[in-house]
């Protein structure tokens, strides 16, 4: 009897939406399929602030990978973190989460490990300033948000009092935004006459881009909508701005004359700037791969790397026509690749289209019943804008339990303003989640 081929292996490394879309192209191949993540859960990271600001659970953004795959008779989950790549050998090696070694052989790779927050070379402000990319951060921004609001309650003066009342994000894309009206929502409406000794409304919310515009991605009129939506919420906005030193009580400010300023802030958010993990590092060490300022490496019109077809590289660590580092794009990109193995995998030799990017927008939710949508020269605002958001994110998130529970928690906070997700650990009080950028040396 002739001995069966061993199936063709193909390695994913990232749960994200990159590495799932992946791995669901391939749901129906002839291919062993091992996805490997340093988390057991594939997570929607657009709603991270949601779960954050307390609207949603984890268990509604947040999906065990295994359960996503469950069907996928070919495909395998590993928990475990990539740390090397050897192109030539053809193998990953990875550390599990106990610190062993695993090496993983591969015949075709896709890495979807996606980024990580970037400070600029300023890693020492991670431990009070925490970013938001993983669930963990998002579950100890949930505790300094609400934490704070204890603290005044029960500070010993006005001044402390304020310094918890004053809440401080640097950055204003899509999530600084999106934080600071959940903040201003919070104090003005959630903690509405709960507590006795302070006014939680008076809470104040600082904003600081760098840039001229909050969202500027989204073009200068929704722009302009926006800031004047975050105006009318009470949100204090500072263009032009850099930051030049945060510790516990606070953060220092530099405006585009050079003039410093002190803002005094128990909580400082960091909502600015991503960086590739490790493992992008170490891949272009391996393939000779190049990387731009952020450590994204650079692919071919069809994702691989220069002299690797084996290797695609997609989501936000690939670096392709300045595409945008968006859940859409790492779909697109992620679903492209896996269509590319299963072809490869089914003996084609037809050569691969370049990957053609299909632009569905963007969208940022600002309050109750205001976002701002930008598709192609559409823009929306307020209630439509915020309509067309519910849609979209309903849309995209995983599972029909995930849909009906996050459309529950939306009626409520809409209906009344009222947050169920308000629980917090007090175990993570010394500091920031794991997942925050080393400090530099």
């Amino acid at each position: 009897m002739e001995e069966r081929a061993a199936p063709r292996r193909v390695v994913i490394v990232g749960g994200g939406f990159a590495g799932l879309f992946a791995a669901r192209a391939l749901r129906r191949s002839p291919v062993a399929v091992t996805v490997v993540d340093r988390r057991a859960h594939h997570l929607f990271q657009p709603l991270l602030y949601q779960c954050a600001a307390g609207i949603l659970s984890e268990g509604q953004i947040a999906q065990p990978l295994r359960g996503l795959l469950r069907r996928h008779r070919n495909a395998t989950c590993l928990l475990a973190e990539a740390t090397d790549v050897d192109a030539g050998a053809r193998l990953v090696h990875a550390r599990r989460p106990d610190g062993t070694a695993l090496t993983l052989p591969y015949d075709d790779l896709i890495v979807a490990v996606g980024m990580r927050q970037s400070y600029f070379g300023h890693g020492e402000f991670a431990a009070h300033a925490p970013g938001m990319k993983s669930l963990d951060d998002a579950l100890h921004i949930r505790r300094r948000l609400y934490q704070a609001f204890e603290m005044a309650e029960t500070a010993a003066d006005a001044a402390e009092r304020q310094q918890w009342l004053t809440f401080a994000l640097v950055g204003g894309g899509p999530t600084g935004v999106e934080l600071a009206g959940q903040i201003r929502e919070i104090a003005g409406h959630t903690l509405d006459r709960e507590f006795r000794t302070i006014d939680s409304a008076r809470a104040r919310v600082l904003l600081f881009e760098g840039s001229d515009e909050v969202l500027g991605s989204f073009g200068r009129p929704l722009a302009a909508r926006a800031a004047r939506t975050l105006h009318g919420l009470g949100v204090e906005v500072h263009l032009g701005t850099r930051v030049t030193g945060i510790d516990a009580q606070g953060l220092t400010v530099q405006d585009k004359d050079g003039a410093t300023t002190r803002f005094d802030a128990r909580t400082v958010l960091w909502t600015a700037g991503v960086e590739a993990p490790p493992i992008a590092a170490a891949l272009a060490r391996a393939t000779g791969a190049a990387q731009d300022r952020a450590g994204r490496l650079a692919v071919q019109p069809d994702l691989t790397l220069p002299g690797h077809p084996e290797i695609h590289v997609t989501g936000d660590v690939m670096s392709l026509r300045r595409l945008p580092g968006l859940a859409e794009v790492a779909m697109q990109t992620g679903a492209y690749a896996g269509r590319a193995v299963r072809h490869r995998a089914a003996g084609g030799t037809k050569q691969q289209k370049p990957f053609r990017y299909l632009d569905l927008g963007s969208a940022a939710y600002i309050c109750r019943g205001k976002a701002v949508v930008k598709v192609g020269r559409t823009h929306l605002s307020g209630l439509a804008g915020w309509l067309v958001w519910l849609f979209v994110h309903l849309a995209f998130l995983t599972g029909f339990r995930s849909r009906l529970g996050a459309m529950l928690s939306w009626s409520i906070v809409f209906a009344s303003g009222s947050r169920r997700e308000r629980a917090f650990p007090m175990s993570d009080a010394g500091g920031p989640p794991s997942s925050a950028a080393p400090a530099k040396a």
